[in-house]
């Protein structure tokens, strides 16, 4: 949707069938991602009036073979990468292309925000470019499913949050490589939590400010335990870090991490 600055907006609406969690859910990981600097899309709040849902027929929710309309009101906005007429934007790119992507390394960074947020989806990313431009930046999109989408739970399972491709972990050679996310997630202050979390509209959560109180709160503890979960990851099946060898250090961090 081209909202009121003039920029395109992918929106989800409150009625989608997935959760209307999913939009307090979009703005939280987001904004939290966005303050670690990894390459998120801008977000906004865009209000959709009863007039445009009525006299736009594409406002509608397939489900099956039944459409329902999309509901009026304070939505989840996400900027798109590039507007339309000046560039293009992939969500995949063949493995041989991957090195015209100039951001690759902040998968990395990426990571550290899914397994910190409990992402219980894969992670999804626009490969975007503008016209004449021969390399692509990397945008992380898609958070709904933080938080485990509607539970907001943290299933903690070693495979998800991440992409589904080893090679953009290819680089990854230890702990350094997850800097300066990972420092800046465990040294988050509490108070930019919980004002990101208290700019959600009470409308994108049911109004249960606490189970917002306790899916923060959760948050927050969760920050001593995220190399953990990176660790858990890095010794799955997957084996996503094939140039990561044990060096002199690496079995210091826990313990340093715990006597902070």
């Amino acid at each position: 949707m081209r909202c009121s600055d003039n920029y395109f907006y992918v929106v989800k609406f409150r009625n989608n069938p997935q959760h209307v969690r999913v939009l307090a859910n979009e703005w939280l990981a987001t904004r939290l991602a966005e303050r670690t600097g990894l390459p998120m899309p801008a977000t906004e709040v865009v209000e959709v009036s009863e007039w445009l849902v009525n006299h736009t027929s594409e406002l509608n929710i397939q489900l099956a073979h039944n459409l329902i309309q999309c509901q009026p009101g304070l939505q989840f906005g996400s900027r798109y990468a590039v507007n339309p007429r000046e560039g293009q934007v992939f969500d995949y790119l063949p493995m041989e292309m991957l090195d015209r992507v100039r951001n690759l390394e902040t998968f990395a960074g990426m990571l550290v925000v899914d397994k910190w947020t409990g992402n219980a989806d894969g992670r999804q990313v626009a490969f975007w470019r503008k016209s004449r431009e021969r390399k692509y930046t990397a945008a992380f999109i898609d958070q709904g499913y933080c938080f485990n989408a509607g539970e907001w739970t943290f299933p903690d399972d070693p495979l998800l949050g991440v992409y589904p491709r080893n090679e953009v972990y290819d680089e990854v050679r230890g702990w350094e490589s997850f800097e300066p996310w990972l420092s800046r997630v465990e040294r988050m202050e509490e108070q930019l939590v919980w004002g990101l979390a208290q700019e959600i509209p009470p409308e994108w959560y049911g109004g249960e400010w606490s189970a917002l109180e306790q899916l923060v709160s959760n948050l927050i503890l969760r920050r001593r335990i995220v190399r953990d979960l990176i660790e858990a990851f890095r010794n799955s099946v997957r084996r996503p870090f094939p140039k990561w060898h044990n060096q002199r250090g690496d079995a210091n961090c826990f313990s340093r991490l715990e006597t902070a």
